[in-house]
């Protein structure tokens, strides 16, 4: 945490400083919180790609719990469900809805208050200069595709981190219940907090002219994992199709369209402008920046390294479904320590003129787009209204071509909570999750892979399957307009929108 006494030879309590700091920026603390919160209420709904799919699976787990889901059922499970329980469990106390903006606020000050505290302990200042940076990164790719446990245990992650760089026996005491929660949460960030603490302890161990030997092995520990997976015919992935020095960490702000690239770009290149200056007016000092700089600094090519080496999808036994994006969802740790390497120099005026600049285009984007959401939203809830309750939907609903957050089809799920049932959701059939479906259920498919195609479009409807209905966007040149059509045996999903003459 940040704390006047960071640079004292014995580690101070974390949690003692975390205190003091609060106490001399009360003020600060508040109005930032306050600020980076904004956008979860800018709307009416929080638009956050696959946040619909786990606010509708709760409501399907309050249905569990009632008895009025026969064919579904809960499993037990010690990751990826923090986000989950507690939709859950709030939801019963206060309603889905409100749980919803409970625990996605929550999320956002837990990542944002986790990476800023992380980036002060290992800078030995209060980064406040990079608070448009961490905001933006709060409500990047990880946030706006709705991999909500995955970015709590980013978020945990950066909190256990910054309480344990400089180590104490009191210290691991306070960071072991917040290392369980990133566990639960989701296991990335659990074992990016594992693997980080324990590079940077060999680090600190060897000799100096040895560290980068250690670098090294870690990068060719992941290359041959990496060139085993592509061996093997057991595993079956695909890796990303852009360029990987393209997935740097500022890919976390490209979402819905061109204009996000170009931003992404921009920032990049400003982050780089930043580092070159700093560098060059602080490389001599060895005793400040400079010093600072070597370990963040080869943790960071580390992880750009491994990110770049990793497949972007992979199957394995495991589960019944794909595990899923995951490059794009790590670098946002490339993001959160390439700012830790920025915030190493001393913090100038001037790097606050390209931040600002950046977070403001960034947030006016987003209100817009997300805007869009939140009309599609609207007219679904219109739609799903005018359905006999226990409809079986498709949502068979696209975004644009040059979105990267293209999961929008789960906002129609969550108009679904009350009324009808998401016949196509992922999660069930994945056995990813708490949720699991037996064959012959009426609410969900079973079959992970007729799941994946159903929303896609491509899946054939068979006569065994139950009655089902489309819902499909039928504007030309709105994508906020949606109907519905039943589908019937032999129609592929996207049928009724092929289909679609205005009359329906």
């Amino acid at each position: 945490m940040p704390v006047s006494d960071a640079t004292s030879a014995k580690p101070s309590l974390a949690i003692l400083a975390a205190i003091r700091f609060i106490r001399a920026h009360p003020l600060r603390v508040l109005l930032l919180s306050l600020l980076v919160l904004i956008p979860c209420f800018w709307h009416r709904r929080i638009e956050a790609g696959d946040l619909g799919s786990h606010l509708y699976n709760a409501w399907l787990a309050q249905l569990i719990a009632k008895g009025q889901a026969p064919g579904l059922y809960v499993v037990r499970q010690w990751n990826n469900v923090l986000a989950d329980l507690s939709l859950l469990h709030l939801g019963n106390l206060f309603g889905l809805h409100a749980a919803e903006k409970i625990v996605v606020a929550a999320a956002v000050l837990i990542f944002f208050w986790g990476v800023f505290s992380f980036v002060a302990a290992v800078t030995e200042r209060a980064p406040w200069i990079f608070t448009p940076c961490i905001a933006v990164l709060a409500y990047g790719y990880a946030f706006s595709m709705g991999f909500l446990n995955y970015y709590l245990s980013l978020g945990l992650a950066c909190f256990a981190l910054a309480i344990l760089w400089r180590g104490g026996a009191g210290n691991w005491l306070t960071a072991l219940p917040v290392a369980a929660l990133a566990l639960l949460a989701h296991p990335i960030g659990f074992l990016w907090l594992v693997a980080t603490l324990a590079y940077v302890a060999l680090w600190r161990l060897i000799p100096e002219w040895w560290r980068l030997l250690l670098a090294a092995f870690a990068v060719a520990a992941v290359y041959f994992v990496s060139s085993f997976i592509r061996r093997d015919p057991s595993f079956d992935a695909s890796w990303p199709e852009v360029r990987s020095y393209l997935m740097n960490g500022s890919d976390q702000l490209n979402l819905f369209g061109h204009r996000y690239a170009v931003l992404a770009s921009a920032a990049a290149i400003w982050g780089i402008l930043c580092f070159l200056l700093g560098f060059v007016l602080n490389y001599l000092n060895l005793e400040g920046a400079g010093k600072k700089l070597r370990l963040p600094l080869e943790v960071y090519f580390v992880a750009f390294l491994t990110t770049s080496l990793l497949p972007e999808n992979i199957h394995v036994d495991l589960y019944a479904g794909w595990i899923g994006l995951i490059v794009s969802r790590l670098t946002a740790i490339s993001a959160i320590l390439g700012l830790c390497v920025l915030a190493c120099f001393p913090p100038r005026r001037l790097y606050a003129v390209g931040f600002l600049a950046c977070a403001a285009l960034f947030f006016a984007f987003l209100y817009r787009d997300t805007g869009t959401l939140n009309r599609i939203e609207a007219n679904a809830e219109q739609l799903v209204a005018t359905l006999p309750y226990g409809t079986r939907i498709i949502p068979v609903v696209n975004a644009p071509g040059d979105w990267r957050v293209d999961f929008i089809h789960h906002t129609i799920e969550r108009a679904c909570i009350g009324h009808c049932f998401s016949y196509s959701n992922y999660e069930p059939s994945s056995e990813q999750f708490r949720i699991r479906a037996r064959p012959g259920n009426p609410f969900v498919c079973a079959d992970s892979d007729d799941a994946e195609s159903m929303p896609s479009g491509d899946y054939v409807v068979k006569p065994t399957d139950p009655p089902m209905t489309a819902i499909f966007q039928c504007g030309d040149s709105d994508l906020t307009k949606l109907c519905s059509a039943p589908l019937h045996p032999g129609d592929k999903t996207e049928t009724p929108a092929l289909n679609y003459d205005g009359d329906q």
